[in-house]
């Protein structure tokens, strides 16, 4: 796919904190969307990963190989994206400690290496 797609990401940690922020507080009803507040692109989210891996960023895939690694309904999400705004999440005033893809690259690749890149 073309990398212009949308991708919806959160960090593990967020989401696990905004499961419980919705658990513990009455207040907090309905569907809440588990998305960081930051919209971004399949690009952009590979871009930062890889940087934080200290990793090259692959070449996007051509839509047929997605479709046939996939199936094309399956394909469609990753081909087509979808822009998803936590407009509920935010409205609750969750404190994400990650709402960035900065931040949460910079975390995770503490997994892998002694201090952040």
């Amino acid at each position: 796919a073309s990398g212009t797609q949308y991708m919806p990401w959160i960090h593990i940690r967020d989401m696990c904190d905004l499961l419980l922020f919705a658990v513990e507080n009455d207040h907090v009803t309905g569907v809440l969307n588990g998305v960081a507040p930051q919209v971004i692109t399949n690009q952009e989210f590979t871009t930062a990963f890889a940087k934080a891996m200290m990793r090259p960023a692959f070449i996007p895939l051509p839509e047929f190989v997605v479709n046939t690694m996939f199936g094309e309904e399956r394909a469609k999400i990753m081909t087509q994206g979808q822009k998803v705004i936590p407009k509920r999440v935010l409205e609750y005033k969750f404190p994400y400690k990650y709402p960035d893809i900065i931040s949460a690259t910079r975390q995770v690749s503490t997994l892998f290496y002694k201090t952040p890149f």
